[in-house]
């Protein structure tokens, strides 16, 4: 499997061969190959003039847009590491990842101006470009979404050092220092992910990492998604592995149309697939239900769809019969981690099973053993997953301690613990059982239990803090957290704990319930045993 040169050598094929076709639309604008290389490489010439340097980390703190298509593949043209993350972050959030990631240079939404100026002083920061999310849409368009309300606006103070995206772009030649790429050896990302001991962990990828996913999506598709034929609708946002890896293998790669959507909007969803054909469609579980129980569904002509996928959380059977039902088209499952990119892709042969998350790629090599000695369990019986690849980096950014406890080299290799209990068949597909207690799973969302105990156990009032998944239909699972406040503690409420939560963590991380204890079930070490406390849940949900 050929993994030599640059990430973007497939895109650039591709710009090449199809340099008319549209490689993004974006709010009804398109972007041909062309164009989209052109400003890309404006800007990545922006970057080296402004002083970006290969290996240096950009930090990415926007939302879907293609001013973040136009700088991801900028960062990379020139060597540097983009760092994305979402763009709901709080201030608390963003200075750790900044700190922990080096990042010099950050940009970012100008509604989030504001949290990045707070920060500012707490950081290495050298530079703010920002940008406003119809920046490059003609000017009526933008005349349009201004006067009627429609486009958020924020307040950007002039200063050293500050620059606007389109700016820089219009300024700037289509001519930056191409760096030379060791496929293995050169950083192309760092994303974060939720740590064991509170605060998230990065985990890097290499131009290799993101050739290996190429492949194992080009070799999934074979036979069935052409070059240049299909639209993939996208609206998963492209900070999180399953999208960036997916637009830029079934988009970017193929010579296909990516329809990028700013935000989960159902609406505007169901008519960009309408609109414009979309044959290939990207979702989590909550979205596919949100869908379906849309009151104008009736309303949209879907009948262009062909292949759709659903990653990030475990499908319902519910949901994968009605959608089959309703649209004729059958949901194929995929399954994978930030550490070790796609692992699995059901067979685009065959009506996929349900539970199965499909046969495992061809760039890694799985295991499914007993997690207490790491020996193979048999068939059709429950184990941890663990998953090896050539292009794994298999640590963690700054986090020996977590790298530790999460890589294992076993026979030669080295496997990432998932700690995803699967089961595997015989015909070779996994199925997924249970996952870690340390990690929920809400819209999609992958949410560090101990990352929000971590916030709780913070407020002066709290002496201890638990936080378990409630199982939800709709949503995955619900964030709930169990605290001990301080004998002497008057007055403090749910309510102002949750309040407490929502200064320093992103919106999905929010509790949704609030509980008070006595006390909290501890190991004879003092380890919080989290596993009974999500069971209780569990037992507490069968009796009602």
């Amino acid at each position: 499997m050929a993994v030599e040169g640059h990430a973007l050598a497939k895109f650039k094929e591709m710009c090449q061969k199809y340099p008319d076709k549209p490689a993004v639309i974006y709010l009804g604008e398109k972007f041909s190959y062309l164009k989209l290389k052109e400003l890309s490489d404006r800007f990545a010439t922006a970057l080296n003039e402004l002083g970006v340097r290969e290996n240096d980390k950009v930090f990415l703190y926007f939302p879907n847009c293609i001013q973040w298509v136009i700088a991801f593949l900028g960062i990379l043209e020139i060597g540097a590491v983009a760092v994305p993350v979402s763009p709901i972050y709080t201030p608390t959030e963003i200075a750790y990842l900044i700190n922990d990631s080096g990042a010099e240079t950050i940009i970012c939404q100008d509604t989030n101006f504001g949290y990045v100026k707070e920060i500012l002083p707490r950081t290495n920061l050298k530079r703010i470009i920002f940008t406003n999310l119809v920046d490059l849409l003609p000017f009526y368009k933008r005349a349009i979404g201004l006067l009627f309300d429609k486009v958020p606006r924020g307040k950007v103070e002039k200063g050293k050092n500050i620059y606007s995206f389109k700016d820089l772009i219009f300024k700037y030649p289509p001519n930056p220092l191409r760096a030379q790429i060791k496929a293995k050896e050169n950083f192309a990302y760092i994303l974060y992910t939720g740590g064991t001991t509170g605060m998230p962990k990065g985990v890097p990828g290499t131009h290799a990492t993101i050739l290996y996913s190429i492949n194992d999506f080009h070799n999934m598709s074979e036979g069935y998604i052409e070059e240049e034929k299909s639209t993939l609708v996208l609206v998963n946002p492209l900070f999180h592995i399953m999208a960036m890896m997916t637009f830029l293998s079934l988009g970017l790669s193929l010579g296909n149309t990516t329809v990028l959507m700013p935000s989960a909007q159902t609406d505007a969803i169901l008519d960009a697939i309408q609109r414009y054909k979309g044959d290939l469609f990207l979702g989590v579980p909550t979205l596919y239900r949100m869908i379906l129980e849309n009151d104008r569904l009736n309303f949209y002509n879907l009948k262009s769809l062909k292949y759709c996928w659903s990653g990030g959380d475990v499908l319902p059977v519910e949901v994968l019969k009605r959608w089959r039902q309703r649209f004729d088209v059958p949901i194929y499952q995929s399954y994978g981690t930030t550490e070790a990119s796609y692992t699995t892709f059901s067979s685009l042969d065959k009506e996929p099973k349900p539970g199965s998350v499909g046969l495992p790629t061809p760039s890694k090599k799985i295991k499914i053993v007993d997690p207490d000695n790491f020996e193979i369990v048999p068939l059709n019986s429950p184990g941890e997953l663990l998953v090896a690849s050539d292009g794994m980096v298999g640590y963690y950014w700054n986090k020996p301690e977590e790298t530790k406890t999460s890589f294992v080299e076993l026979d030669g290799k080295r496997y990432y613990r998932t700690k995803d209990i699967v089961r595997m068949d015989e015909e070779g597909e996994l199925y997924y059982v249970d996952r870690g207690a340390d990690i929920i799973k809400h819209k999609g969302y992958r949410v560090s239990c101990s990352e929000i105990e971590a916030i709780l156990q913070n407020h002066p009032a709290v002496i201890g803090a638990c936080v378990v998944g409630v199982p939800d239909p709709k949503v995955g699972e619900r964030i709930k957290g169990i605290v001990v406040l301080k004998e002497d503690a008057r007055g403090v409420g749910a309510t102002d704990l949750i309040k407490w939560c929502r200064e320093s963590l992103a919106s999905y991380k929010i509790p949704d319930y609030i509980e008070f204890r006595d006390m909290l079930p501890k190991s004879k070490v003092g380890k919080l045993l989290r596993r009974e406390v999500r069971e209780e849940e569990r037992q507490r949900m069968k009796k009602t």
